[in-house]
């Protein structure tokens, strides 16, 4: 079996659905800190000049110690509205605007409470619409205890592989410095990393903006054209 692991991202880039594509079964990294201002409660898309704009989700205040399972969304404002009003942009120039949106309104009518559900219901939900399986479990919801056999980053998947019977765990090629192969291997584990190619695509702007939300992908990709974005990528 193949497994990634990595925390739950709010309509994350094109790589993080490579990674799912690419794996037998996928890890919810939920119960780490949470760090504002990453890719957990917000992503980038196109703004109506050409350049890029954030859309966010707003959450309710916490320790700086707070774990990403217990983020709370706060409903106090009408964010989902503010999020579709920004991607009205997209709207004359994007040809699946009109589907992407109705996707996005589906995910916003939940109303989940938490960050983590919010960002699981849209990976799931992104994925059904490219048409790729999404098997998952939250590692909060387990039994699993790493808590004396964590001594650097790497051996939290590690131990995760070990815990589901891994044959191989995957992992972004950007994080392969932190990973000691040799551990992997003394357990049996195959460890390998995913580059992606992150091919261009049109976008109907001026000059291409790499590396933003699946939304942006979707807006000017079908399902079929997005999986193949989606499997442009190499195992280092």
């Amino acid at each position: 079996m193949k497994i990634a692991i990595m925390q739950p991202y709010l309509f994350p880039y094109i790589g993080y659905f490579s990674l799912i594509k690419a794996t037998d079964f996928w890890v919810v990294f939920d119960n780490v800190q949470f760090i504002r201002h990453g890719w957990i409660e917000r992503n980038k898309v196109l703004n109506s000049n050409g350049g890029c704009q954030y859309i966010k989700v707003p959450l309710v205040k916490a320790s700086r110690q707070n774990l990403i399972k217990d983020t709370y969304i706060r409903f106090d404002e009408n964010w989902e509205s503010k999020i579709l009003a920004q991607l009205t942009c997209y709207k004359k120039k994007a040809p699946f605007y009109t589907e992407v949106i109705n996707l996005l309104e589906q995910i916003f009518q939940k109303k989940t409470k938490d960050i983590t559900s919010l960002n699981i219901l849209a990976l799931k939900k992104v994925s059904e619409y490219i048409g790729i399986p999404f098997n998952y479990e939250v590692l909060s919801q387990t039994e699993m205890d790493f808590s004396n056999t964590i001594k650097e980053a790497g051996d939290w998947a590690l131990q995760i592989s070990k815990y589901y019977k891994a044959d191989m765990y995957i992992n972004p090629y950007g994080g392969k410095d932190i990973f000691n192969i040799e551990n992997f291997k003394n357990e049996g584990i195959d460890i390998k990393f995913l580059k992606n190619n992150l091919d261009t695509y049109n976008q109907n702007n001026d000059k291409f903006k790499p590396g933003l939300s699946i939304i942006d992908v979707l807006m000017f990709n079908s399902p079929i054209e997005t999986k193949k974005l989606i499997d442009s990528y190499i195992f280092c």
